[in-house]
């Protein structure tokens, strides 16, 4: 063994070629250090190159990221077993390492070594989580070259250009073949194309499912039902649950949920009921709201007790009952005929809480209640309580005002309510404006109903009023306002033309 020594350099040894590697060491940790200043210089220059690439649209071919470094950089692999580097690169993916990734997986890919479909995904997820989208497309395209391509690549790959370029720009640049559609892909792309609210993307995914037989998951159904519910699909949202119940899936608590909200919508009473029953049977705990919307439901089909009964589990949950809760009871008691007990009810929920101030639709519901009963006291006073309320009274509560006052029989009174409506800057409906009229017939105040109907201009208006005055003999009224209506270009119907030649009137002097 002879020993040669040169100035500035590092010792070398001369020995046989199988224990040269056990010597060589400083010479290698030269190669080493020269490899990693040429490494950093390449990423300093690539930086530029990544920020204009990520600057030009729909950029999908960038440069390399270290096509800079020097053929030794490249090519110093110590190992060269496919699985050991490999195993390397999913390594240094985990720990977030994706400089020192990409340089292995590039020295790799210049020596025609192939790592494994594992290792792969792993790098394109670290690149993608550092921002490094392109560079992950890189290998993505390299993966396809190969033939090593999975589901969870397209995956990542479409996730992550959805997020940056939309759904649509995805779908187009990532083309997914059907070999490749499973579980994991397939809820990737419902759940791009549902974050922009594009069910109708959604829904064509969901139908190619059914199509090719292919089953989804739980998640799979969870993410159909609740983009359909925010999209207001709710038959479409329904479709999927069912779906779901048939393929043997149990839906979560956020799924029963929503699909009691939709049932709610769509009127479906047993299968909301149903689902309900469901969570309290799984010991899932429904949301205020959902009790809400139950409570509701149930006063729609006039189920008081019922109501009632979701009412007081309302408490046992360790919910306090919202403005919300007391006006679907103060509904159900409206609907089924009980306007006085509505009253009763609304009294004691003002004792009970007496700091509280009622909602505008708890004040709206009394006021139905009180014109069925006729109280037109009652409803003056529930509606300047209104109007002393933070929001103020709406159009809809001086109109029940009007109606309750029509309905006592105190016209002078509705038009007060009236004149205190347009003050208020409302615009009362028609509904409103017709109750005002028969009132002030009734009444037997004429100048009023001209005014009302003129200021109206409303063909339907017309007609009521004309009808209204003809029963109660008034044809100087009738005549005068028969003939504004038709100046005006509005058509009578047939009961205002039967009145009018009933009572003798000439045709050609009011056509």
């Amino acid at each position: 063994m002879a020993l040669s020594t040169q100035p500035c350099r590092s010792i070398s040894l001369t020995v046989s070629s199988s224990s040269s590697s056990r010597f060589d060491y400083p010479a290698k940790k030269a190669n080493v250090f020269r490899t990693l200043i040429n490494v950093n210089k390449a990423h300093a220059s690539s930086s530029q190159q990544i920020n204009a690439s990520l600057s030009k649209p729909a950029a999908l071919d960038p440069p390399p990221l270290y096509d800079d470094v020097d053929d030794d950089a490249h090519d110093y692999l110590e190992e060269t077993d496919e699985r050991v580097l490999s195993k390397r690169i999913l390594e240094l993916s985990r720990r977030n390492k994706f400089r020192s990734a990409f340089a292995l997986y590039s020295s790799m890919k210049r020596l025609n070594l192939h790592p494994d479909p594992h290792a792969c995904n792993s790098l394109v997820a670290c690149l993608i989580r550092n921002g490094k989208q392109e560079h992950a497309l890189n290998v993505f395209r390299f993966m396809n070259s190969k033939g090593i391509l999975t589901g969870h690549t397209y995956s990542m790959v479409l996730k992550a250009v959805a997020r940056s370029r939309g759904c649509d720009a995805a779908a187009s640049a990532v083309p997914v073949p059907e070999k490749y559609l499973d579980p994991i892909v397939y809820n990737t792309m419902i759940t791009m194309f549902g974050k922009e609210n594009k069910w109708d993307q959604v829904e064509k995914i969901w139908r190619t499912m059914q199509e090719n037989g292919d089953l989804g998951t739980a998640v799979t159904y969870r993410l159909l039902v609740c983009i359909f519910l925010r999209c207001d699909r709710n038959g479409l949202a329904l479709d999927a649950y069912r779906e779901m119940l048939r393929n043997g899936f149990s839906p979560c608590g956020d799924v029963l949920q929503a699909v009691i909200g939709a049932c709610c919508r769509e009127g479906n009473r047993d299968e909301a009921m149903t689902a309900f029953r469901r969570m309290l049977d799984n010991d899932m705990k429904p949301s205020l709201v959902t009790c809400n919307a139950v409570i509701n439901l149930l006063s729609q089909s006039g189920e008081v007790g019922k109501a009632f009964k979701v009412f007081h589990l309302i408490s046992a949950l360790g919910y306090s009952p919202d403005s919300y809760s007391w006006n679907a009871l103060l509904v159900a008691l409206n609907r089924a005929g009980r306007p006085a007990d509505a009253l009763s009810l609304f009294d004691t929920i003002r004792k009970k809480h007496p700091g509280s101030v009622p909602s505008l639709h708890v004040y709206n519901t009394c006021l139905v209640s009180c014109r069925k009963l006729k109280l037109w006291q009652r409803a003056m006073q529930l509606l300047w309580e209104t109007e002393a309320a933070s929001g103020g009274a709406s159009a809809k509560s001086y109109g029940l005002a009007i109606g309750a006052c029509a309905a006592a029989r105190r016209p002078e009174i509705a038009l007060q309510v009236y004149r205190r409506m347009v003050r208020q800057h409302h615009r009362p409906d028609f509904f409103t404006l017709l109750m005002l009229i028969r009132a002030c017939i009734r009444g037997s105040i004429w100048s009023e109903v001209q005014g009302i109907v003129d200021s109206a201009s409303n063909e339907q208006l017309y007609n009521a009023a004309i009808q209204g005055t003809c029963l109660k003999k008034e044809m100087s009224l009738a005549t005068k306002l028969y003939r504004k209506m038709c100046e005006i270009g509005f058509k009578p119907d047939g009961k205002t033309r039967a009145l009018m030649e009933e009572h003798n009137l000439e045709k050609g002097s009011i056509f």
